[in-house]
């Protein structure tokens, strides 16, 4: 039975913001392809969850004024968050983890001593580049233009006391894992790997593990202060979700090694690297593979909520309904590279496969079965093997040809074999003309019978493939065409004439109503537009002063263009930031501004702001200030608020603004 049982995880959700329809890509393409091994009578484990620690969550809890825990609640758990979406997309999985789960916290420190003591931990200290918003470490040469190469985002230095791993130790056997097998894949991600991260200059570089510079982690149980690095934390929950290092579960022996990890390329290097360095520490099997798929991209960049396009899920689901949008996610793109989401490909791609190919093949068969016949068929049947044989061939055969395509994830070449024999049917309705033979149904009424029998037979097996994408509108076509549960089995799917031949059928709703796209593209507009107001905060703007200013006294102040060069916290004040800046004479430039409050320093280092630099220096804390930087203030919610000026960095330090 071992061959029967299938694992399969989607990556944990980093419960950082507003879900948009990119977060829903994976987990619906892990729920379909756990739903078809569920159909060929596997035993499944589809694991999903939350990772829930890390300095970014622990800085937008900050932010929100309530705890880490609050915060990731919130977005897990409340209307409208991680559990809620997972419902509104079908997501059938069994087990959820989050890694503030008390069994997980447990088997993580548990883990990390054991690495600890076998040596492949060791305590250092970490100066280098980091990514608050991807929770990753890098060097200079791995940087893209001097960011972050995954996100794009600012990095800024870090340096901190740290436990660090010894990765390199396992460069040797991670690299022929990556080469000699198909651990990986598309093998296109294997050489990005290898080249830029083990054969890279310096080789691999060992992995810090822990942090000191917040605290929102798994604790380091042995010395305090530390947190376990998120990733750590984070990649052990596929097995400790199974009970590895913990009493809540016992399925480690039945399920591990899991079959399939299904991620974004985003976050492939630590599955495909650190994920089985850390794995080989402790002796452990590796899963049998890591599928790194792509992006949803929005006009060629990745998908967020910020975009021009509606990618609210429940919105999409409320108009086209749950079935038609998994459908789309899984049709429209290849599953390991990445694709272009718009509205207008979402609508078409309704209205091309389900609306005119698969609706109207289920709906034109029922119909004329109905009108015919009553609904029920007659038990005689009349083959004409010139019309009849290519499309019960084509059907036969399909379960083989998608099943092949499904063992290797290409969920859109499975889809695109299905709707070739769907285009057939329909092909088959012409070449048969039922309307004509309905016209004398004492001499053609046998062989009416049979072409629309057949038609249905082909529905039937078309619809049990589509159950993995599709399962609640596969249920109403089974029901339209009278296919009871034996019919609706994977073993069946390759037998024609499985239906029986008096075969009762009922004309339900139109399941796929075509889309007027001019209308709707227009009201997806409106409806975008509400949306990005209503998400405006209600901003006051300070009335402008009544006092003029004659021209010559404006001309005194001298406006400059200063770049950050560093930014640090005053000490002893929770309002100052203190700016050393190149203000294009050669000789840095000190300004301390009260906009603490509203700025990291970090993210500051290396913007272009505007300055008046010919005001008296003056002291501030015991230190001196050489100038000021220009703001903008507005009052949001009752509070005041401060947005430095900032401009395009292409100006250069000096520039005069006038």
């Amino acid at each position: 039975m071992d061959n029967k049982r299938f694992y399969i995880t989607t990556p944990i959700y980093y419960p950082s913001g507003k879900l948009h329809i990119g977060h829903a890509y994976c987990t619906v393409a892990t729920d379909a392809m756990a739903r078809y091994k569920r159909l060929c009578g596997y035993d499944v484990m589809f694991l999903t969850g939350t990772d829930e620690h890390g300095q970014k969550i622990e800085g937008k809890a900050k932010e929100a004024g309530v705890t880490p825990q609050q915060f990731v609640d919130d977005i897990v758990t409340a209307p409208g968050g991680v559990l809620d979406l997972w419902k509104l997309m079908n997501v059938q999985y069994d087990r959820f983890i989050r890694t503030t789960d008390g069994y997980h916290v447990e088997a993580i420190q548990k883990i990390f001593r054991e690495m600890y003591d076998k040596g492949d931990i060791y305590k250092g200290s970490y100066k280098g580049k980091y990514c608050k918003d991807c929770e990753a470490f890098w060097t200079e040469s791995q940087l893209a233009d001097g960011k972050c190469p995954d996100c794009g985002r600012e990095v800024h230095d870090a340096e901190e006391e740290a436990y660090f791993f010894r990765a390199s130790k396992y460069a040797d056997r991670v690299r022929d894992l990556l080469l000699n097998t198909d651990f990986l894949e598309p093998r296109s991600r294997v050489h990005e790997m290898v080249n830029n991260f083990i054969d890279c200059e310096g080789g691999l570089q060992d992995l810090c593990v822990s942090r000191t510079s917040f605290t929102w982690g798994v604790p380091v149980d042995f010395d305090p202060g530390h947190v376990v690095y998120v990733w750590l934390d984070a990649l052990f929950n596929y097995m400790t979700a199974l009970g590895y290092q913990n009493e809540r579960y016992s399925d480690l022996e039945k399920f591990w090694p899991a079959d399939v990890h299904f991620i974004g390329k985003e976050i492939v290097r630590f599955h495909a690297i650190y994920w089985p360095a850390f794995l080989m520490s402790l002796d452990l099997p590796l899963p049998k593979k890591v599928y790194g798929h792509g992006w949803l991209l929005l006009d060629g960049g990745k998908m967020s909520k910020s975009k021009g396009n509606v990618v609210d899920p429940y919105l999409l689901s409320e108009r086209y309904g749950v079935d038609a949008l998994r459908f789309f996610l899984l049709r429209t793109f290849p599953f390991g590279a990445d694709g272009n989401f718009s509205n207008e490909l979402l609508i078409q791609t309704i209205n091309t496969d389900l609306a005119n190919d698969l609706g109207n093949l289920v709906s034109r068969t029922t119909a004329m079965a109905e009108k015919y016949f009553g609904g029920k068929l007659p038990e005689a049947k009349q083959s004409n093997p010139e019309l009849d044989q290519e499309l019960g061939a084509m059907a036969v055969s399909l379960r083989n040809r998608y099943e092949e395509q499904m063992e290797r994830f290409q969920f859109q070449n499975a889809l695109e074999e299905i709707f070739k024999t769907v285009q057939r049917a329909n092909k088959y309705i012409d070449e048969n003309a039922p309307w004509a033979l309905a016209k004398d149904m004492e001499a053609n009424g046998v062989r009416l019978g049979t072409v629309l029998y057949n038609l249905l037979e082909t529905v039937r097996i078309c619809t049990i493939l589509l159950i993995p994408f599709m399962p609640e509108s596969c249920g109403k076509i089974f029901a339209q065409i009278g296919a009871d549960e034996a019919a609706r089995t994977w073993d069946s799917a390759w037998h024609f004439g499985i239906l029986p031949e008096d075969v009762e059928v009922h004309k339900g709703e139109n399941l796929f109503p075509r889309i007027d796209m001019a209308k709707e593209l227009e009201e997806l507009e409106r409806i975008q537009e509400e949306a990005r107001r209503a998400a405006l905060p209600a901003i006051e703007i300070e009335p402008q002063t009544e006092e003029k200013v004659d021209f010559d006294t404006f001309c005194k102040s001298d406006f400059r263009a200063v770049k950050v060069k560093d930014c640090q916290r005053v000490k002893k004040s929770d309002k100052l930031l203190r700016f050393t800046l190149d203000d294009g004479t050669g000789v840095d430039r000190q300004i301390l501004s009260g906009i603490a409050k509203w700025y990291a320093p970090e993210e500051l280092v290396g913007k272009t702001l505007v300055a008046i630099v010919n005001l008296p220096p003056r002291k501030m804390m015991g230190q001196e200030s050489q100038g000021m930087l220009i703001s903008a203030v507005h009052t949001e919610k009752g509070e005041e608020c401060l947005n430095l000026l900032m401009v395009d960095d292409k100006i250069p330090a000096g520039a005069k603004l006038c």
